[in-house]
């Protein structure tokens, strides 16, 4: 079994501790990168032997050379799974400057730092970066406007990169649909029963995720009709205006606002 090291952002919980627990399954020897120093050490141990945690907030830029540093004395990463994120869903005019600027550093710019400066060791391992998008970051969403923003741009962050680094690093991009985990919280829940929109469990998106680790592909959507919508949307966008728009009152008694001319 391989010993190669996978570096994974956001590893506390949800989405990160399943894909930390798919890789250490296969052979991999994980650094489990959080804010939150007893999750991880919990993970940690879950995970057996050979596996080390280091706690950084991505928001700060120093944590970057931190990370590298650790990486490169623990052998080289081979591969950097770029999960941690951040989300609220609010209308555009009552966000706060401060969290869009928090949004869109840990979903887009921390992934851009951390995979520049692990590059030299990815290229030397001849490795892979996998960036965990959402299906949001091919359909523009009401009131999630910051998100869908930082997830279109992962995405196209990552298309760009894999196609600068053919051949030297394999960059892929996976879109899961909404998943359970903290990151969506009652409100979001309870929209999306309203809505009938399906909730894919952690361990499911794990699993995708080591699909798409193990082929060739570069890039992986979750869940149907999520897919259909995604691909629709970059061919006849008004045709998902308007089946977005017509959810609108149903999303709006979630939110608690007041109906308005849009």
């Amino acid at each position: 079994m391989s010993k190669k090291l996978a570096v994974v952002t956001g590893a506390t919980g949800g989405i990160g501790a399943e894909i930390a627990k798919q890789l250490a399954q296969n052979g991999w020897r994980c650094l489990l990168v959080g804010r939150n120093e007893t999750a991880l050490e919990t993970l940690r141990k879950s995970l057996g032997e050979g596996h080390e945690i280091i706690v950084e907030d991505l928001q700060d830029e120093r944590a970057m050379a931190a990370i590298a540093v650790r990486a490169d004395a623990l052998g080289g990463t081979a591969l950097l799974v770029n999960n941690a994120g951040l989300n609220q869903m609010l209308p555009f005019e009552n966000t706060p400057s401060s969290m869009i600027l928090n949004q869109l550093c840990v979903n887009l710019v921390a992934p851009m730092r951390l995979t520049q400066a692990l590059l030299a060791q990815l290229k030397r391992t001849h490795g892979t970066v996998v960036n965990i998008g959402s299906a949001f970051g091919a359909i523009g969403y009401p009131y999630q406007s910051i998100y869908c923003a930082s997830k279109f741009g992962l995405r196209g962050f990552t298309e760009a990169l894999s196609r600068e680094l053919d051949g030297e690093v394999q960059v892929k991009y996976l879109a899961p649909r909404a998943t359970d985990t903290k990151i969506n919280d009652m409100k979001v829940r309870a929209m999306n029963e309203a809505l009938g929109n399906k909730m894919d469990s952690p361990e499911l998106v794990a699993n995708e995720f080591m699909t798409l680790l193990n082929s060739s592909a570069r890039r992986r959507a979750i869940g149907f009709p999520e897919k259909f919508f995604a691909r629709l949307n970059g061919v006849f966008p008004e045709l998902v205006d308007s089946a977005i728009i017509k959810q609108l009152k149903t999303i709006k008694s979630f939110l608690g606002t007041k109906e308005s001319s849009l």
